[in-house]
């Protein structure tokens, strides 16, 4: 059995509480766009990513990616707790999604590919889901047109700022000896 250091282990949970207080922040927005703004909710989904892409990128290590994205669930859920599901399930989906190609490799390669192809995978997974749950068929093709690249889009920029954050902190000797 693999051990994990305590030194990740409070890593994934600094990332996971800034993460957290981004989502809760982000989950107010995401209400205020689906009230007034529907087209654009999708926007808003990018923000769940960010700690564990943070985590995955930083650490480097099986599960990093799962733990800062629940822990982050847990924490936005102090922020809007009728809202613990939608957190909890989207941290643990998009740390679970995320770290499928690196699972694939064994966790041997860690190449900027890798998590941008994620996160599109991710997207385009999310994507479906709400264009099923929402139901399709009563929202014309130009909403889904406009709607759909949004909920893909928004991963993507936020895994390269997610990455962005991680190299900083790197740089920074946030992750040495983890």
């Amino acid at each position: 059995m693999h051990r994990t250091s305590t030194r990740v282990l409070l890593s994934c949970a600094a990332i996971g509480v800034v993460g957290g207080i981004v989502a809760g922040a982000s989950g107010y927005l995401a209400a205020a766009f689906a009230a007034f703004g529907p087209l654009l909710y999708g926007i808003t989904v990018g923000t769940h990513f960010l700690p564990s892409v943070v985590a995955l990128s930083l650490l480097k290590r099986p599960g990093t990616a799962v733990l800062a994205g629940v822990i982050a669930g847990l924490v936005g859920t102090a922020f809007a707790p009728w809202w613990i599901v939608r957190y909890l399930g989207t941290g643990l989906l998009v740390g679970v999604l995320l770290e499928v190609p690196f699972l694939i490799t064994g966790y041997r390669r860690w190449d900027a590919w890798l998590f941008y192809a994620s996160a599109v995978f991710s997207g385009v997974v999310i994507a479906a889901g709400v264009f099923i749950g929402l139901g399709a068929e009563y929202y014309p093709v130009w909403a889904w047109a406009i709607a759909l690249p949004l909920w893909v889009g928004s991963p993507v920029v936020f895994t390269w700022i997610g990455r962005l954050i991680a190299a900083r902190l790197a740089r920074a000797g946030v992750a040495q000896a983890a």
